[in-house]
């Protein structure tokens, strides 16, 4: 199906805070729900990083008729390049068809082209059948990536006494070689192995310790990558959930998870496992095990239902722990375009 050209007194511009109302009304408009916590938490997180996030508002008239919000991820879920992850787009109903929503995804991948980004990442559900015609019109193919989920609810994590896995960072969302399946009491979530180590929220002086164990797991120094982390749930920490795991006082592992409550039309809260690292002279120890059990807890703490995260099609070692301890295959598809 082709898409019309945009009308030629159709501006293209930076979103500004100026642009909350219109960005929910118009965000309400097509779901018919409004979502403005949600784009108040972009729309800060972009004034507080501007260097990661691209956003961009389509004016006619002097009325915003269309946005496109994406952010810049750097190293995220093991991965070497960088991207941007298209998180939310909009056009005003009645305007739709008539080009803008292309106008904004050539914006946003000439911007991709500045930075010097070889490629836009998003995922949707594949039962919104408006989304996957856009995506697919526009170029997207489906990536060499399976989303997975796990309900917070469902209070337990699965052991499996000798086995053994290393996450390589190059094929999966993860950054960790915690291989600790040894068997807790009952399998219960609140006696996991955070009895085991002392878990805490993140606070700005665990940032050397971090890169520290980031680059014994990863083999490369993501120093830019981790102090961007550390910044954002400083500065953001109602979308940051972010823990460090300690044993006698040594700081041994981290979890960095991100609260979304609407990315391209999510309707519940769900928590984006961003990465996980356990210093290699620890694992086996429950470190891993305690980081996620308590992870679970705050996040139930914050009525989040659902923990995300996004692994290699191929990496069957990870895909096989996450399945045991209750994550499932999502209803969510990853999709990815390579700007020229």
């Amino acid at each position: 199906m082709a898409t019309s050209t945009p009308q030629s007194d159709i501006k293209l511009r930076r979103v500004g805070a100026q642009d909350l109302d219109s960005v929910v009304a118009l965000d309400a408009a097509n779901s018919d729900r409004g979502r403005r916590f949600y784009f108040e938490r972009r729309l800060k997180a972009a004034l507080a990083q501007p260097q990661l996030h691209v956003q961009f508002a389509a004016e006619q008239g002097g009325r915003l008729v269309g946005f496109i919000m994406a952010r810049e991820l750097l190293g995220q879920f093991g991965r070497a390049e960088p991207s941007l992850r298209l998180e939310a787009m909009g056009v005003a109903p009645g305007e739709q068809g008539h080009g803008i929503g292309t106008a904004l995804l050539s914006k946003l991948e000439s911007e991709a082209k500045r930075m010097g980004v070889p490629v836009i990442r998003t995922d949707a559900s594949w039962r919104n059948h408006a989304v996957m015609q856009f995506l697919d019109r526009a170029g997207f193919e489906l990536g060499n990536n399976l989303v997975v989920d796990c309900p917070v609810h469902h209070h337990r994590l699965e052991a499996h006494e000798g086995d053994s896995f290393l996450a390589p960072s190059h094929v999966t969302r993860f950054s960790t070689s915690e291989v600790d399946y040894s068997p807790s009491a009952g399998n219960d979530f609140e006696a996991l192995a955070r009895d085991k180590v002392d878990v805490e929220t993140l606070k700005a002086d665990d940032i050397d310790d971090i890169i520290r164990i980031d680059q014994r797991v990863t083999g490369r120094r993501r120093e830019y990558y981790i102090q961007e982390l550390v910044q954002e749930a400083m500065t953001d920490s109602d979308v940051r959930v972010s823990l460090v795991g300690r044993v006698d006082g040594i700081a041994v592992g981290f979890v960095m998870a991100r609260t979304d409550f609407g990315d391209f039309g999510r309707a519940e809260p769900v928590a984006i496992l961003d990465t996980i690292g356990v210093d290699p002279d620890f694992s086996h120890r429950g470190v891993g095990h305690g980081l996620l059990s308590q992870l679970f807890v705050n996040l139930e703490g914050l009525r989040v239902e659902r923990v995300e995260t996004i692994v290699a099609r191929e990496n069957f070692g990870l895909l096989g722990f996450l399945y045991d301890i209750g994550f499932e295959p999502s209803r969510r598809l990853a999709f990815a375009k390579q700007v020229a």
